[in-house]
Order: structure tokens, then sequence, then C-alpha cells
């Protein structure tokens, strides 16, 4: 083996985040990964899990399983009996509507991510331009490659305007 070619996980050191904008996007990401690592906890091990999550500006956010109303009772009633008179069809078919479920969030959030590195990958060519939009370059001053990449824009935008229009 040459080596290994990719960076290795950094290990984040833990200690406030000062930039309000920055402090406000560690706090989506990590919220995400809370809610997946508890979604985790309840599909591998069928538990009852509840997250309650304030975020830096003060907003509630929150994950349960069942509800969080089942999950505070029983928090409160330690003694409270587990699935008083559940119907064992009902119930998995409710855990497979949770899975399905599950699993649909974290295909949309792995598309949306996936968005923002391709927007941000857009946002970079357009600041390469000097403010120029890549419509605006002049054709004659751009390379193979720029103009392949030109094209395959207004392709795309062509068809999401025919998407938009039907």
């Amino acid at each position: 083996m040459a080596g290994r070619r990719t960076p290795r996980r950094r290990r984040v050191e833990m200690k406030q985040v000062e930039n309000e904008e920055d402090k406000l996007i560690t706090f989506s990401k990590r919220r995400s990964g809370i809610y997946k690592k508890a979604s985790e906890l309840v599909t591998l091990c069928g538990s009852e899990v509840g997250v309650a999550i304030f975020s830096p500006s003060g907003k509630p956010y929150s994950f349960a399983h069942p509800s969080i109303d089942s999950i505070a009772t029983r928090f409160r009633n330690r003694n409270h009996p587990q699935n008083v008179g559940a119907n064992n069809l009902v119930e998995s078919y409710r855990r497979l509507r949770i899975d399905e479920l599950n699993q649909q969030h974290d295909e949309l959030v792995d598309q949306i991510n996936d968005d923002k590195a391709r927007g941000k990958t857009l946002k970079q060519m357009t600041e390469e331009r000097d403010g120029e939009g890549w419509w605006e370059a002049p054709i004659e001053e751009l390379s193979l490659e720029e103009l392949k990449q030109m094209k395959a824009r207004m392709v795309e935008l062509r068809r999401n305007l025919q998407g938009s229009i039907t």
C-alpha cells in the first residue's frame, strides 16, 4: 500500500464557539447528529428516547420516540408499565413506519448536504469571474473545459426551467 489517501477525521477541541454565525451552523449540525444517534438507538435497541434542545437563540427543538408525552410520563413515573394494552400488530406497523420515515429523513439530509456542497462550488466558480455571472463570461476567453462546464450549466438550467413550467 502506498499510504493513506484521504485525511483522517480530526478531533474537534471542545470550546465555546465565539462567532454567532458559526455557532448557529455548529448547533444545526450537532443537533442533526444527536437526532441521528437517538434514531439509531430506537432502531437498534427498541428503546424509547426523548431529546429536548434549546438553540443559542432560545428556539426549542425535540426528538422523541414514540412520543414526547409518553417519554415524559414514563420519566416522571418510573413504575409506569410499558406499552399498556398495545396491540403488537399496531406496534410493529408503527415501528416500520417510523423506520421508513427515519430513512427518508436521512436521505433528505444527505441530499441537502449535497446541494449545499454544489452551491458552494457554483459560488466559488462565480466569484472566480470577478463578480460576473457564468453566463456573462466572454466566450472567446474561455478554455475548452470552461466551455464544457458552461454548456452543462445551460443544459441543467434549461431542464430546470422546463420542469418548473410543466
